[in-house]
């Protein structure tokens, strides 16, 4: 253990690949880190033997070698093939030619927009890109591979026939935090676009099934549905917005498996029943069936086949062993969760079975942090499911800062003893608490808590207070959030009123108010008059039936908040009645679903007591305390519940490019992972704006745009020129080719200099020859079709013309030669191409093809959120959108530059916009996104758009980009004749960019006029 690892816990980038690791010795990290990606070697939390004598606490954490445990101790087999699948998505991913991917091309760019969009809101999380690369890899690439991937699907096949034999599964494991909901968007998109536009394929489907283990879990992932309001696909940009009509044909039902129970069709009374049976000799039927179950579950997926289904925490989802005596085993609540677990398993399974058989389901995915069988399944419990194909750990997403860091007790001053007495509080008050819930328990006091446990209420609270006024001073909005997890109905209600005060009844029929003992969560006043916004909240299943936990001044009190969501609940369904009659119930639902977010109905609130509501599916990232009072027997429900405190608070990378270390505070839960008390004051999380077109004031700045797929040109038959001009200089250096000098030096004796210098023998003729010929073959030369050799005598003048003209610069040792590389090769010749191409004109033009499904953008469709800091609040008489979002203040002086000029009639940044321009870097395939739009008055009949790069370093690629900005784009989109007059400019020097644009603009006008 040391403090190295826990002041500098984050390796890697969350965006990137985790190419570190701390080294782990007996489950602690060391001071040591390893320059390699983690393997996934699964750790497994290992029951307590029955029939031998062992201490109490913390459980034991076991590694299966790969021998496999013995019988006696644990049923375990971390399965190598996570770490093969792995190895080939690498190799996969990292091809840099989309056709060498063997995907659609729909799947093709929706990889490219989720790894290298420039993202305005949270971009996609390495871990996220994964899970979905793996199931895109296993469906689409793998089964063109033949024997070498056969292996693969024979394991998953293998894995469901014994477990799910009507079904067939894939497990997708991600650490708590890492943002599951991300990636089921991302495999509805994937489904649903290639589903839309490839309606024959096997492979995809627009029908989902999402079912979730309870209403809390549901109710978060109506981000997935297409038309609410918060619909990850455009708030966090997940689709490329000329796609996103395709999302909208996706028909999606979220339930949660509860759902899938048959229901009884007609009440009828047992006299009445034995009566009927008996004259009709036959049981009477009054349930519904399959088929009218799931009519009223999902109707919209009635009428298609084969869709896809969708379980979040997927471990509730099982068929356990058959002759399983497991259960008989356990013995008290031990037994009885153990038998709640398989029936709400068992129904399920067989509500996905029963889709199956009456609509076909093409493909399961299982998403969870833990696709572990459960206690009492047959399994061993910690087992992991044997079709999981992806593995991202709570230890990587800490390296990785996706999640806080946990905190729990190391030391404590009481003497003697094994573990601090908190880390496992349910050890020393467990036997002091109500055995049974509330309904069960009669009249308790809630001051008489176990004094273990108030000492820990308050120990927590200390550092709570602390942290909430260091929130505070940092001008934080919204709360730190405290969490208490219990045992029971009864237990939850004792702390809550400890915590938030209560009325106690006295013997003369009167009641007299016991406030709060921790004062920050109280939910009276001083004078004893209840809060209308409660700090506290109660949630558990009685607590969300009776209502009680609203005052009946809350309506009032946040009726902006409850307007918003019953508009919600409109946009989400388009049910007016369901949103006119929001119960007290729905909204304390609501209210939970939204603590820690700003203008919500959650907003204030401070400490939340629950029995198990969450232990899974709240997704709050402002939770800074959890104390657990309740027992904790194995490590996976350890991990479940210190996962809710795990979300981070702020997504802003630091100077290194990764994320600053937050922590979780946590007393009560036995979590086996690393602890160290470390001061870490909040970091402030910036302030999001709301990025948008204003509508209808604004509509007259509107700008259009076309969307251009690719282009294509008209050579002549006769002769071919080429305008070469500074963007036609290639540079060869080390950097990009490679180094030019090597020393290699053995363990003893002489070192030696490789060098490359031997390739300045290569005669110029040779290089001159290659080239040219790379030009016909590579450039101009249709697929399939011969090349046109008329041409290579022309093609090998303009190359001489491009070699002996000082286009090709060698520094650092390089040499021409290196032109024969074929990467280089290409370079090389595009920008001859380019050069050849902006002398065509008349009788063969450039023509810029365009999107078939949305050939036109628009400013009117950008809305977006940032928490950017550096902005420029836009002209209103200038500018369609509210805000210019700036890269840099380069970008915020060009606001100020063109806001200014006369001339200008509108301008946008292209942020969210869609306006993409296709080019080739070498012969990879790539899209630029210029910086902006202006809409210029150079007195001709209509404005003249132009597109404006504001840039300072020019490497290669912005050659490229100017390049095919000049010879293809704008020659292209002009000679279309319906998108107005277009031209491109780039400025290079922040302090001379003001005299730069009016120059350019008189330019503009002079030649106009002329």
């Amino acid at each position: 253990m040391t403090q190295h690892f826990f002041e500098h816990p984050i390796l890697n980038s969350p965006y990137g690949y985790p190419a570190r690791h701390w080294e782990l010795v007996d489950g602690q990290p060391t001071n040591k880190i390893l320059e390699t990606r983690r393997r996934s070697e699964l750790i497994t939390p290992v029951p307590q033997p029955k029939k031998r004598r062992q201490k109490r606490g913390q459980k034991e954490m076991v590694f299966d070698e790969g021998k496999g445990l013995s019988s006696e101790e644990q049923e375990y087999n971390p399965t190598p093939i996570i770490n093969e699948i792995r190895s080939y998505v690498d190799s996969w991913r990292n091809l840099p030619n989309p056709n060498d991917w063997q995907v659609t091309p729909e799947t093709a760019r929706l990889l490219q927009h989720w790894r290298h969009h420039p993202f305005q809101s949270q971009r996609p999380f390495f871990c996220q890109v994964e899970a979905v690369e793996t199931a895109i890899w296993l469906t689409e690439v793998a089964p063109k591979l033949g024997k070498r991937a056969e292996k693969f699907w024979a394991h998953i096949e293998g894995a469901n026939a014994q477990a799910n034999p009507e079904l067939l599964r894939l497990a997708l494991k991600l650490a708590t935090g890492a943002g599951k909901t991300t990636v089921m968007a991302m495999l509805i998109a994937w489904q649903t676009v290639n589903a839309a536009r490839h309606p024959n394929s096997k492979h995809f489907s627009r029908g989902f099934l999402i079912i979730a283990p309870g209403i809390t879990i549901r109710d978060r992932l109506r981000v997935l549905m297409p038309n609410d309001p918060d619909s990850y696909y455009k708030s966090r940009e997940l689709v490329p917005s000329d796609m996103l009509a395709d999302i909208d044909r996706a028909k999606i039902v979220i339930t949660n498996y509860h759902a899938f129970k048959l229901r009884e069709r007609m009440e009828v009374s047992k006299g009445t029943r034995a009566a009927i049976e008996g004259w009709r000799g036959e049981t009477l039927q009054t349930l519904e069936t399959e088929g009218q179950m799931i009519q009223r579950v999902m109707p919209e997926l009635m009428g298609l086949k084969n869709v896809v289904v969708l379980n979040d925490e997927a471990h509730h989802c099982y068929r356990e062993r058959a002759q399983n005596d497991d259960v008989e085993d356990l013995k008290g609540e031990e037994k009885d969760e153990a038998k709640k677990n398989n029936e709400a398993a068992r129904l399920w399974i067989s509500g996905i079975e029963a889709v199956k058989r009456k609509l076909g389901v093409r493909a399961v995915y299982d998403l969870s942090a833990t696709p572990f069988f459960l206690r009492g399944s047959g399994y061993a419990e910690g087992t992991l499911f044997p079709w999981t194909v992806s593995d991202f750990s709570l230890m990587d997403a800490i390296e990785c800062g996706i999640v806080k860091l946990p905190r729990v007790p190391v030391a404590d001053n009481v003497p003697g003893g094994d573990a601090p007495k908190f880390r496992n509080l349910w050890e020393h008050i467990g036997k002091k608490l109500p055995k049974k819930g509330r309904g069960s328990s009669g009249k308790l006091d809630p001051l008489s808590l176990p004094v273990e446990l108030q000492t820990a209420l308050d120990a927590l609270y200390g550092h709570y207070q602390k942290t909430f006024d260091l929130w505070e001073q940092s001008g934080i909005a919204v709360p730190p959030v405290f969490i208490v997890v219990c045992n029971n109905t009864a237990t939850s209600k004792l702390v809550y009123d400890y915590i938030s005060g209560f009325q106690r009844e006295n013997d003369d029929g009167t009641s007299t108010l016991e406030n709060g003992r921790l004062p920050l969560f109280r939910n009276f006043d001083e004078h004893g008059n209840r809060l209308p916004r409660p700090r506290t909240l109660l949630i558990d299943s009685e607590q969300l039936e009776s209502g009680e936990a609203l005052d009946k001044d809350f309506r009032d009190m946040a009726a902006d908040e409850i307007d918003r969501f019953r508009r919600e609940i409109v946009e989400r369904t388009g049910d007016v009645r369901a949103a006119d009659n929001i119960t007290d119930q729905d909204l304390l639902r609501e209210v939970m679903n939204t603590v820690g977010k700003k203008d919500r109905l959650g907003e204030q609130v401070r400490c939340v007591v629950s029995v198990s509501m969450l232990t899974e599916g709240w997704d709050t990232n402002t939770v800074t305390h959890i104390l657990g009072v309740r027992a904790f027997g194995t490590q996976l429900l350890c991990e479940q519940v210190v996962g809710r405190g795990l979300r981070r608070q702020s997504y802003d990378l630091n100077e290194e490019g990764l994320f600053n270390v937050e922590y979780a505070d946590i007393l009560g839960i036995p979590f086996d992972f690393a602890a160290k008390p470390v001061v870490a004051p909040p970091a402030k999380p910036r302030e999001t704006i709301r990025v948008h077109a204003v509508s209808p004031e604004r509509d007259a700045l509107e700008i259009r745009f076309p969307r251009v797929e690719g282009y294509r040109v008209e050579l002549p038959n006769e002769q071919l020129a080429a305008r070469f001009d500074k963007d036609s200089v290639l540079e060869l250096t080390p950097a990009l080719v490679g180094p030019s000098i090597t020393k290699n030096q053995g363990i003893i004796g002489e070192g030696v200099d490789l060098t490359v210098e031997h390739l300045n023998d290569m005669r110029r003729s040779t290089i001159l020859f290659h080239l040219a010929k790379h030009l016909l073959y590579q450039k101009y030369r249709d697929p399939g079709e011969a090349p046109k050799l008329h041409l290579f005598g022309q093609l090998k003048t303009i190359t001489r013309q491009w070699l002996e003209g000082g286009y090709l610069k060698c520094t650092g040792g390089t040499h021409p030669a290196q032109l024969l590389y074929q990467e280089i090769a290409d370079m090389a010749c595009e920008r001859i191409k380019a050069a050849i191409t902006v002398t065509l004109a008349g009788d063969n033009p450039v023509k810029a093809i365009l999107d078939p499904y949305n050939p036109t953008g628009s400013t009117r469709y950008v809305n977006f959120t940032t928490s950017k800091e550096t902005r420029w609040q836009t002209d209103p008489r200038k500018c369609h959108i509210n805000w210019v979002i700036c890269d840099s203040d380069w970008e915020a002086e060009f606001c100020r530059v063109v806001e200014s000029h006369p001339r200008v009639r509108a301008y946008v940044k292209n942020q969210n916009l869609g306006l993409e321009v296709p080019y080739l870097m070498g012969a990879t395939p790539r899209r630029y996104i210029p910086d902006f739009i202006v809409r210029i008055d150079d007195g001709g009949d209509e404005p003249l758009n132009l597109i404006v790069e504001v840039k300072g370093y020019r490497g290669e690629n912005a050659k490229e980009k100017a390049n095919t900005m000049r010879a293809y784009w704008v020659p292209g989109v002009n000679n279309l004749g319906k998108f107005g007059r277009w031209a491109f400019a780039e400025f290079t020097a922040v302090y001379e960019m003001d005299a730069g644009f009016k120059a350019l603009v008189d330019q503009f006008v002079k030649k106009k006029a002329a």
